[in-house]
């Protein structure tokens, strides 16, 4: 699948021309369902850098109340400080009820399933993810802004999406070490997927995300029906080594996309045009210990 690329510095026109680049996949892709889940990402309830734009959300609305028949639109998010209720009133997404039929949804108000996770370590845990965004009657769609991550090095359209989908009280529970937390974003993204990502880099965040980063003027808007494959191309963009980044790499090594930039069609922009240098994460280094273990834990690596 195809990666977009859009140099812009406004999200709302350079979200809309991403998404037209990619028309037909996304019709492919989205088939005969007519019920759409957004799931932006509201780390903070009250930084707007840790928070996905509001603009960004609305290009997507535009686009998609403009090539289909829709059923249902609903926007859901739980934000991991502060309340769903807050950061919509805080990042001006209340005005977005106005404009369209859409339903704010607070993935806490809904059940939860069971997966069992096992860490680097040999011992099993459960977590307790989202029936709603498990639910594949909807069109997952995962927009999210650039920023980097003080775990895995960035966190982009998948994390968004997996990481939000745990129930708030838990997600600590996937940080038992750096290889651990990568495992198990990779597996349960074999479940959770989105069918469509949008990453906005008119704005992210670099040096210590995915909260107390400092804003990085990008002017670069990505997006794909393949998450690996734009969040590969989205971090290469941000001058990091996609094999850095564990779970892109072991979710390379399960099939679900490419982990080497060359392999990947881009249309729009060049990402040598959009280029730039993120800094890093204080710990990255230390983020990249879970390399090491590549070779001894190759087995329970390819564990899904």
């Amino acid at each position: 699948m195809s990666v977009a690329i859009v140099k812009n510095f406004n999200s709302l026109e350079g979200t809309r021309e991403a998404l037209s680049l990619i028309d037909e996949e996304i019709k492919t892709v989205v088939g005969s369902r007519r019920k759409f889940l957004i799931k932006p990402n509201f780390v903070s309830a009250y930084n707007y850098l840790a928070a996905t734009p509001v603009e960004t959300v609305e290009a997507v609305l535009q686009y998609l109340y403009k090539r289909f028949d829709i059923s249902e639109v609903l926007i859901a998010e739980t934000p991991t400080m502060g309340s769903m209720e807050t950061a919509i009133k805080n990042f001006g997404y209340d005005k977005l009820k106005n404009r369209y039929a859409i339903a704010f949804v607070d993935l806490e108000d809904y059940n939860y399933e069971r997966v069992s996770l096992v860490d680097e370590h040999g011992y099993d845990y459960d977590v307790y993810v989202s029936k709603l965004l498990l639910d594949k009657s909807f069109v997952r769609i995962s927009v999210c802004r650039a920023k980097t991550h003080d775990y895995v090095v960035v966190t982009l359209s998948i994390k968004n999406v997996v990481v939000g989908s745990i129930k708030k009280g838990m997600r600590y529970e996937i940080h038992r070490g750096y290889l651990s937390i990568n495992h198990a974003i990779a597996k349960l993204a074999t479940h959770l997927m989105p069918d469509l990502g949008v990453v906005d880099g008119v704005e992210g965040m670099e040096g210590n995300g995915p909260v107390s980063g400092i804003p990085k003027r990008w002017g670069a808007i990505f997006a794909s029906t393949n998450p690996v494959n734009l969040d590969v191309v989205v971090t290469y963009a941000m001058e990091f080594n996609p094999k850095d980044v564990g779970y892109l790499y072991i979710l390379s090594l399960w099939g679900y996309g490419e982990i080497d930039v060359n392999k990947i069609r881009v249309v729009g922009e060049s990402i040598e045009n959009v280029k730039t240098k993120f800094k890093p994460h204080l710990a990255y280094r230390e983020q990249l210990s879970w390399k090491k273990y590549i070779d001894k834990l190759r087995e329970y690596i390819l564990q899904r």
